[in-house]
């Protein structure tokens, strides 16, 4: 077997054994031709043949290819379910590569590989070709609505003679001015002074440090100046140099289509102008109803109905009250429609099945699926449910599976790769989780309806009132063809959102709410559901990687989001971190727990807080966590109203100071704080050992929630932050009665 894929998997981050790199070659410079082969090869060699535009005779040579370590789409840290799979695929085979020079323009290159096997047999490829592209002006290409701000002769566009690959312009940034925004960022708010991408990619943990992210927008605030925004209007690849190269300019480089067109939008005005012009364009948030704003609870390890059950009855025994239980282990996790040890008739066809149509043993994991969700809403708690937008194919599907694999290339509902014959077949995942998984095309009105049909008898008739839509990024490859004709690179970051979107019109359509709970997204995400800040660890550092991740997101029009509560990973929380993240979760719009499988190992890894105070031995934990809890209750109605004052205004719910501030240069400088509505500052604790914090009050006259304190704005002030508090101020002293009896005098 020997293997030549020129775009390689599609990861953008990671150059693959078997890929040209860069698979667009620049001419004068060089290319490396990538060959992954298994063990039975000996030699390998790539014939390259280059032919001028002027039609002279063609120059043929061959270039000896040299063993290579070979790499698995990127994956070579980071433990859990993501690491093993790739590192079983790097062991399958060998890595081979050759290296081309001085690459010539005005011409194309068409090249094969031949491998000389040691049994003396010969294998080839098919013929593959490029052309080096090389950058040029294109004073047109950039097409400005608003107020041009496209530094004079900085518009180029990289082509290769036939077509257009990339385009690149500069945007001045004045000294002082602050950039911000880009989607939801988790290695800082202000990006000033960096470099970074806009690219749907599932960065499990450490999203701070690798500075990738599930939910990115080309999209970004310029304040401490005149005020501006601007956005690229495109849902292709983009990168952005904020100032790191030359702190006058930021420059901007796209993916396009051939023929090199982009549109650049300009907005001017105060931050909450230039987001509510954003937003008029993208769409912002429909309302949710008030019980998204109370506790959400839920762990990977509560996958039978008594799991579930016992923990709604600790929540009620500790009076810790919840509001949503989100269940992840439920379904047979082939099919994702029905309930671990359901009994049933496949549909051979792929129909969807009703309630009528299962049967739930006694002795099973859910022996009655409706009778839980009857209790839990009798109680006052919501269900969700876990979603994966895949059809698993590994290992080979049988029974209700095989069906709707089989009904879903019949129907013609899956996104499609090229094949080795010119045409095209289903798309077989490249991530690393649930590898060469079917992948339906869920931004098509028709196969999202094929899909969500599959579940309607989860909210018609079990009552289900939400869905988890984990998983939105698996979409790689700028060859793939969606179900309207458009490729990958042009439609694979918009996969999450018609993904969200999908499920979001199915609950309305039962009339029900549209709470979707992603972590996968892109520009137009904003109208649909709620998100949460994806897989991390618990340490102070993903604490406070989340915090800006929390108040970048909101900053690009996402109302309803939340994260894991101290993390889901690994070992559990220390007491500090765990209170602490509480905490500052009580004041975020989303408040939930979540804790990752550990194989149900003692002892236990939930983020509950009575395991985390038996754990941990902090008898502090549960009634401190309780009370924030319970004043989360009480706080529901000024939270539900802010949120439709800022669906209404488009002042973020949770509202980083500079759209308030813009023009106050402390706001930049002082620790993460933020505002919650327009009655609440709240300055988390996110260092360990925490017994006072600095405070920067922005201008106004702000009152401590916990003290009844005044303080003058335009100061910073240090206050105590004892275990049981966290530092909040009020500009509305109707407030503070809401705060009364949370900590201890």
């Amino acid at each position: 077997m020997i293997r030549h894929r020129p775009s390689g998997s599609g990861h953008p981050y990671s150059i693959d054994t078997e890929q040209r790199s860069p698979v667009v070659p620049l001419a004068g410079e060089s290319v490396a031709l990538g060959l992954r082969a298994d063990a039975g090869v000996e030699s390998a060699v790539c014939v390259l043949e280059w032919r001028s535009d002027d039609g002279g005779a063609p120059v043929v040579d061959e270039h000896d290819l040299e063993r290579v370590a070979t790499t698995s789409r990127g994956r070579v840290s980071d433990g859990g379910h993501l690491a093993s799979a790739a590192a079983r695929m790097a062991r399958s085979a060998g890595g081979w590569q050759t290296r081309v020079d001085n690459l010539r323009a005005d011409g194309t290159y068409r090249y094969r590989f031949v491998a000389t096997r040691t049994d003396g047999r010969v294998e080839r490829t098919r013929w593959f070709d490029f052309r080096a592209a090389q950058w040029q002006a294109a004073p047109g290409a950039v097409a400005e609505h608003g107020r041009g701000r496209a530094l004079a002769n900085s518009t180029e566009v990289l082509h290769d003679g036939q077509r257009a690959w990339r385009v690149r312009f500069a945007l001045p940034l004045s000294a002082g001015e602050r950039v911000a925004g880009f989607g939801e960022r988790h290695d800082a708010v202000d990006q000033t002074g960096t470099g970074l991408d806009a690219v749907v990619f599932e960065q499990y943990k450490s999203q701070g440090a690798e500075r990738k992210t599930y939910l990115p927008m080309p999209f970004a605030h310029v304040t401490g100046g005149t005020g501006w925004g601007f956005h690229i209007d495109t849902s292709r690849r983009v990168w952005f140099d904020v100032g790191e190269t030359d702190p006058g300019r930021i420059v901007i480089e796209a993916e396009t289509g051939p023929g090199g067109d982009l549109a650049l939008r300009l907005f001017d005005g105060s931050p909450v102008e230039v987001l509510r012009a954003f937003l008029d364009r993208v769409g912002r948030a429909t309302e949710l109803p008030a019980w998204v704003f109370r506790l959400w609870a839920s762990g990977n390890e509560w996958n039978t109905q008594a799991e579930v059950m016992r923990q709604m009855d600790l929540h009620a025994q500790h009076d810790v009250p919840v509001g949503s239980v989100v269940i992840e282990a439920w379904s047979d996790e082939s099919t994702f429609t029905a309930f671990r040890d359901a009994r049933y008739e496949v549909a051979e066809d792929g129909a969807p099945h009703r309630l009528s149509d299962f049967t739930f043993p006694e002795d099973g994991a859910w022996p009655d699926p409706k009778g839980m969700a009857d209790e839990l809403h009798d109680r006052d708690i919501r269900l969700h449910l876990w979603q994966i937008p895949l059809l698993k194919m590994r290992p080979h599907p049988t029974g209700q599976l095989a069906a709707d694999a089989a009904a879903a290339v019949r129907d013609d509902v899956l996104i499609r790769e090229p094949d080795l014959r010119g045409g095209t077949r289903p798309y077989r995942n490249r991530g690393w989780w649930f590898p060469l998984a079917l992948m339906p095309d869920l931004t098509d009105e028709r196969a999202a309806q094929w899909w969500t049909q599959k579940r309607r008898y989860l909210v018609e008739e079990l009552g289900v009132d939400g869905f988890k839509t984990d998983g939105g990024e698996h979409a790689w490859g700028a060859e793939l063809v969606y179900l309207d004709g458009r490729r990958g690179d042009e439609k694979n970051n918009l996969f999450p959102v018609g993904y969200a979107k999908a499920y979001g019109e199915l609950l309305a359509s039962t009339g029900k709410a549209p709470v979707t709970f992603s972590r996968a997204g892109f520009t137009g995400s904003q109208s649909h559901g709620a998100f949460w800040a994806g897989d991390e660890n618990s340490t102070w550092e993903a604490f406070r990687w989340s915090m800006n991740a929390g108040l970048t997101a909101a900053s690009c029009g996402i109302v309803y989001w939340g994260w894991d509560i101290a993390g889901f990973s690994g070992d559990i929380p220390s007491a500090e971190l765990y209170v602490r993240a509480a905490q500052a979760s009580t004041f975020v719009p989303i408040m939930q727990y979540h804790s990752e499988f550990n194989h149900h190992r003692t002892p236990s890894r939930d983020r509950t807080p009575w395991n985390i105070a038996e754990r941990t031995g902090d008898e502090r934990v549960l009634p401190v966590f309780r009370r924030f809890t319970q004043l989360r209750e009480r706080l529901v109605p000024y939270l539900s109203a802010a949120a439709a004052d800022t669906i209404a205004t488009d002042l973020p719910l949770m509202r980083p100071l500079f759209f308030e501030w813009p023009d106050d240069p402390n706001v930049w400088s002082a620790q993460t704080e933020w505002m919650l509505g327009s009655g609440l500052l709240v300055a988390p604790v996110l260092e360990e050992s925490g017994v006072a914090r600095d405070v920067y009050l922005p201008a106004g006259t702000w009152t401590d929630v916990w003290t009844g304190q005044q303080f003058d704005g335009g100061q910073t002030v240090t206050v105590p932050s004892p275990f049981d508090r966290i530092p909040v101020f009020t500009r509305d002293r109707d407030l503070l009665a809401l705060f009364e009896g949370v900590v201890e005098d």
